[in-house]
């Protein structure tokens, strides 16, 4: 069975410069999806929003916009003008557990109110002539809720179902509930991904022993912290040090190019040193004088020095 790998979007990491260099390094993701656009009554899209799916700066990439919101109008008149960009798959986020978020009926907090979220579904699958599909989590509060959220979604054409078998309340806490997605794997009308901490080829591996008939997966923080881990899962090939090098310098590079001053090139690039400095062992002088530097060149001698003195892991 053919395995496909879409990268999920994270907020501040997996905008266009990240995606473009991570996919010039590491091909084996099918499909990636943009941190989720907001778009409200007054405007669409922001101006990094739109930089961040034109088409220039996604070359070569197979991008899917998602749209947090529980406005249909909204919802749709966003698809329409990505759809004059080309694109014809929109995602709906209603996975988000960001408090914030959930508090105003968005993301996973919209899965709360069913009878409205019914609604909203009816009219954006009414409205548009575009492929979507749907990121969920199983509920608010109880697994229970899913049921109900299930026979919901089954009404509708979706491209995918994208189930993070966890709660709005779990967070990233927890473990994800199996059992949820086992029913919801075999119930659903429409092709389903699976999302949820696959962070190692040897997780993978034993959620596939689990479900050896689900053939779409969707990693996040597993592939920040191991860029390489779609490829490995596909090639059997493990990550080399020399080849994580160079995308970093890469990456770093590209975001030098595109952003001002050296705080902001270093606040991305220590975001991502949260992940991939467990790929290291008796990282900690390492990443204590990374997470200090304060100048480029400081940050660059902390990374060379790491990469010099110690090995990755063996996964």
């Amino acid at each position: 069975m053919d395995k496909k790998f879409y990268f999920a979007p994270m907020e501040g990491i997996t905008g266009y410069v990240y995606r473009s260099v991570h996919h010039r390094f590491f091909p084996g993701v099918d499909k990636y999806f943009t941190p989720f656009l907001s778009p409200g009554p007054k405007k669409l899209m922001t101006p990094r929003e739109k930089n961040d799916i034109l088409p220039e700066h996604n070359e070569g990439i197979f991008l899917v916009p998602q749209i947090l919101t529980n406005q249909a109008d909204s919802f749709i008149k966003c698809a329409k003008e990505l759809e004059q960009y080309g694109y014809k798959e929109v995602n709906l986020n209603l996975g988000c557990p960001s408090g914030t978020v959930a508090a105003k009926k968005k993301g996973s907090g919209f899965l709360e109110f069913p009878e409205e979220l019914d609604r909203f579904l009816d009219q954006i699958f009414s409205g548009l002539s575009m492929e979507i599909s749907i990121k969920t989590r199983i509920g608010k509060e109880d697994k229970e809720e899913f049921d109900t959220l299930l026979r919901i979604y089954n009404q509708y054409p979706a491209k995918e179902l994208i189930i993070h078998p966890r709660l709005q309340t779990d967070y990233y806490k927890n473990t994800p509930d199996l059992e949820t997605f086992g029913r919801a794997f075999a119930d659903s009308r429409n092709p389903v991904c699976y999302n949820g901490d696959l962070f190692t080829e040897n997780l993978w591996i034993k959620f596939c022993e689990k479900f050896p008939d689900v053939d779409t997966f969707m990693l996040g923080r597993g592939l920040i912290r191991n860029p390489a881990l779609a490829d490995r899962i596909r090639e059997r090939k493990g990550l080399e040090k020399s080849r994580l090098k160079e995308f970093h310098d890469v990456l770093c590079q590209e975001y030098a190019g595109v952003l001002s001053g050296d705080r902001n090139v270093l606040f991305k690039m220590k975001e991502l040193w949260f992940y991939m400095g467990s790929l290291f062992p008796e990282n900690q002088k390492y990443m204590k004088k990374i997470k200090k530097a304060q100048k480029l060149s400081d940050y660059q001698d902390a990374v060379n020095s790491l990469f010099r003195d110690r090995d990755l892991l063996e996964e």
